[in-house]
């Protein structure tokens, strides 16, 4: 007789979960592809992108740090994609009820190290931001960081004991189901 699988019960946390991650990628895929198509654009019409800066007063150091800018965010939103991604596929295994999967361990892992990338990023992103404010003689960016957030940090350390978690716990369950 073939053992057959309990049918699923609906958990709304879970089901809020997968929309939240949905449209989170999608927005996330959109910035991206937006910063993928300008990065080449400042480029090609750079004397059009110049020629604003300088009528409105912005000095033509600006553009480098615009593009700079673009690119790194394009860069921190596709790290962003690719989190909510791992989150998703998790979800799955909590939805099938099979959450403890070798699989999930190393998606931790993965997600903490891509969330350090992003704070590391950070770092040049406000750096340039903060300099592009400086040269602009208007300051629109008054609340740019300084790259840095201690609950940043506090996540990659919560992802990365949770990927030993589910790894030991992994092993732990191999190491019953061998027992049994």
């Amino acid at each position: 007789m073939p053992l057959t699988t309990p049918p699923r019960k609906l958990d709304p946390l879970l089901a809020i979960a997968r929309v939240v991650l949905v449209v989170m990628q999608g927005l996330t895929a959109l910035g991206a592809l937006a910063c993928l198509l300008a990065v080449p654009a400042i480029f090609i019409f750079r004397s059009q992108v110049e020629a604003e800066l300088v009528s409105e007063g912005v000095p033509l150091e600006a553009f480098t740090a615009l593009a700079l800018l673009i690119a790194m965010a394009g860069v921190a939103v596709t790290l962003i994609f690719w989190v909510a991604r791992l989150l998703w596929q998790m979800v799955d295994t909590v939805r099938d009820g099979d959450p403890f999967v070798p699989e999930n361990a190393t998606r931790l892992s993965r997600m903490a190290w891509i969330m350090l990338t992003i704070q590391i990023i950070g770092f040049p992103i406000s750096a340039a931001a903060i300099w592009l404010n400086n040269i602009t003689e208007d300051g629109h960016a008054e609340n740019v960081g300084d790259g840095f957030s201690f609950s940043a940090i506090l996540l990659v350390l919560i992802l990365f004991i949770l990927a030993r978690v589910f790894r030991k716990g992994t092993e732990m369950r191999e190491e019953l189901e061998g027992t049994v």
